[in-house]
């Protein structure tokens, strides 16, 4: 049974099987049962350190959606992740977790741009997404935005449309402004050389 912890490039969080490249922690989510039942409650957040992390560290084994353990969220790729709202773990991905730092132009302590992150990527009380326009020709690489079709990854002067199972075949870029997911903090660290890892064929 597939459980409900795949995170999505819209903040939408849904039960496929499609096993993600990496792991993410937003805090409990989910109730005492739901290592059974495999759902979460209406909460998608419960501290503002949101952050990506690989998927083996240390030998550490979890059980997943243990009672009174965070809640672990899974997504395709960190271009997924970073644009859901996440940061590198300054844990498992030290080198990666100074890079976007440095690149965002972050300086001082890292609860200071969590703080500014939630600010950019979440509503409150909604638990909804925050999104904002820009030029696609201003976007740098790395970024997700929102099309009619769904949500596409801005790569390699192309568009990558994504589905939950993967980037479909890429297509050109679309002119004009467009809906920006992937939140203005992170599009700072991609504009500044911060290389994502993404998952491409």
């Amino acid at each position: 049974m597939p459980r409900q912890n795949r995170v999505q490039p819209t903040g939408e969080i849904i039960a496929i099987p499609t096993r993600g490249a990496f792991l993410g922690n937003r805090g409990v989510l989910h109730d005492e049962t739901a290592h059974h039942h495999g759902h979460l409650t209406h909460r998608r957040w419960r501290h503002k350190a949101w952050v990506c992390c690989v998927l083996a560290f240390k030998n550490r084994r979890r059980r997943l959606m243990a009672p009174n353990r965070y809640t672990e969220l899974f997504f395709f790729d960190e271009a997924v992740a970073l644009a859901a709202g996440h940061r590198p773990c300054c844990e498992c991905r030290r080198a990666d977790y100074t890079a976007y730092l440095a690149a965002a132009g972050h300086r001082g302590r890292v609860t200071e741009f969590d703080t500014r992150l939630h600010a950019a990527r979440a509503i409150p009380r909604t638990f909804g997404q925050r999104r904002h326009e820009a030029d696609c020709a201003d976007l740098p690489d790395g970024t997700f935005v929102l099309t009619e079709q769904g949500p596409a990854l801005i790569w390699q002067d192309a568009m990558h449309p994504f589905l939950p199972s993967g980037y479909a075949d890429p297509v050109t870029k679309p002119a004009g402004r467009v809906c920006v997911l992937t939140p203005n903090p992170t599009l700072t660290a991609l504009r500044e050389g911060y290389r994502p890892a993404v998952v491409l064929g």
